[in-house]
């Protein structure tokens, strides 16, 4: 028979678990934005459904279960902020499939996108010709961000979370070297700096500890 008290205190338990992993990870809601928010929702409800109902489970148990679960997030969580080789492994980077209104076949095959779907989501994003498409990026998420001639470029992200972002170096035909190089003249480490972008040729700087930022 069920005991309908270790059932409310699984779900209050789980409640919480819920509420703290919202918290902790600096979010207002559960909706999925990458790939360890899709992770972390699919596990946290398979625990929470699969052991709720599950008399030979104690409420002390699921408890220490969504304790494990919580700490293993915010450790992937963590070490995806930290280091750049987990942040690509786990979230993915952004590719640049067309630019100057030429498609980067291989980058899209790499990416498992066909032409139908590409061609989907150019005409959702209002393209009728694609020479005009200056560049467009396949995001980590699967959406597609299109820049036609004619509109501004996207600030290009050089350091994100204290990283270099490889990726739009290269597309700016730079290096890790005078990206570093720039940013010691501001005064500054690379892991010291929250967001770096590349604006009108000129290196924007957004650190961690605002009262060490020298402007150029």
């Amino acid at each position: 028979m069920i005991n309908y008290t270790d059932v409310a205190v699984k779900f209050v338990l789980g409640f919480i678990c819920i509420i703290a992993q919202i918290n902790l990870s600096g979010k207002g809601n559960l909706a999925p934005t990458n790939v360890i928010d899709q992770m972390q929702n699919y596990v946290l409800g398979g625990i929470i459904g699969g052991i709720i109902y599950n008399q030979s489970i104690t409420p002390l148990q699921f408890f220490l279960v969504l304790v494990i679960w919580t700490i293993v997030v915010l450790l992937i969580r963590f070490m995806t902020n930290h280091n750049r080789i987990v942040k690509k492994l786990v979230d993915g980077t952004p590719l640049t499939v067309i630019e100057n209104g030429k498609i980067s076949v291989s980058k899209l095959t790499q990416r498992g996108m066909t032409a139908n779907t590409l061609m989907f989501k150019l005409r959702t994003s209002g393209i009728e010709d694609l020479t005009k498409v200056k560049k467009a990026i396949l995001e980590q998420n699967g959406q597609l961000t299109v820049i036609q001639e004619g509109e501004s470029m996207l600030n290009a992200p050089l350091i994100t979370d204290g990283q270099l972002n490889v990726d739009s170096l290269e597309s700016l035909k730079k290096d890790e070297a005078w990206l570093e190089n720039e940013v010691h003249e501001q005064g500054f480490q690379v892991s010291d700096v929250y967001l770096a972008t590349y604006e009108e040729e000129n290196l924007k700087i957004f650190p961690y500890r605002t009262k060490h930022h020298h402007s150029k």
